[in-house]
């Protein structure tokens, strides 16, 4: 039984992999989950200096899942690659560095840096705001999308992931204009825009006002802008959004996933990739399924 599958060129053990800022580097979760098992790590998205992040409060639940505000808070590149990629080194898992910046420029130093570091892709997080466009963030616009993956694609000697907001009107024009540019291959969908308002306080439940929902209530929407994206494009397709468990996931792969990414759910249940891993083993097993490449894009018109 193959579990393999090849996104870009890098080959992963299985499909599984962790949602960026949802696992840190592994660290938090090695004594709960044997990191050699998931087809790959992708860390909390890193910059080109430390960011402090927004205020608090910046976790919220709601119905179905949760909000969150962090503002990407990290450590800054010169840390991550002293302290986090050694540590991820130890495992026989892939590494994919998620990055992050508020200009062009900023995500080009943190990729120009990363050339050389032992890392297998790069996922960029165009869901930053983009300070030069009044914060209106960079996977927003077909034409800026573009520009930060064609720039980014000269520079960089690791695939590009570019990761895709789902804040948008037609998600397959994201899809085709990070294809155009170069992209090795696109995630998605990173997380919807929402608001939770405190009635007994009368007051915002987040410092700021809105964050990004995350958990099972999304997935539906990942689902189709999944399948839709995977239709529009030849590139590969990491897809996310409220993936819970192996069936889930299968879901994903069905509409057109080559790798799906666990997210929300590492909060509520730590050992959630791990038992993806093996639920998707038992469903092949199950279906007498001998290649899971027979079920990327496998669901029936």
């Amino acid at each position: 039984m193959n579990t393999k599958v090849t996104i870009a060129g890098v080959e992963f053990k299985n499909p599984v992999m962790t949602g960026s800022g949802t696992f840190g580097s592994g660290m938090e979760y090695g004594e709960f989950v044997d990191l050699n098992k998931l087809g790959a790590v992708v860390t909390k998205g890193v910059a080109n200096v430390p960011w402090p992040g927004n205020p608090t409060p910046r976790v919220t639940e709601v119905y179905g899942g949760m909000l969150n505000a962090i503002g990407l808070q990290n450590p800054g590149i010169d840390v991550f690659m002293e302290r986090d990629i050694p540590f991820l080194k130890q495992y026989d898992t892939k590494i994919i560095v998620n990055v992050c910046g508020k200009t062009v420029e900023d995500y080009l130093d943190v990729v120009e840096k990363l050339g050389d570091a032992p890392v297998d892709m790069l996922e960029i997080n165009v869901s930053c705001p983009n300070v030069k466009e009044g914060a209106i963030a960079f996977g927003q616009k077909a034409d800026a999308l573009f520009d930060i993956t064609s720039r980014i694609k000269k520079v960089a000697k690791q695939p590009v992931i570019m990761k895709l907001s789902p804040n948008v009107t037609d998600i397959t024009e994201m899809a085709k204009a990070a294809e155009a540019a170069g992209a090795d291959a696109i995630s998605l969908i990173n997380t919807l825009t929402g608001m939770k308002i405190d009635i007994h306080r009368r007051t915002f439940a987040l410092a700021n006002k809105t964050g990004g929902m995350s958990g099972p209530a999304i997935k539906p929407v990942a689902v189709r802008m999944v399948y839709q994206a995977s239709h529009a494009v030849k590139i590969p397709v990491i897809g996310m959004g409220g993936i819970a468990t192996a069936e889930d996931a299968i879901e994903f792969l069905l509409a057109g996933a080559t790798g799906v990414a666990v997210g929300a759910m590492n909060f509520v249940n730590p050992y959630a990739t791990v038992e993806i891993v093996e639920g998707i083993e038992e469903y092949m097993r199950k279906y007498q399924i001998e290649d899971i490449n027979e079920l990327i894009g496998g669901v029936r018109e």
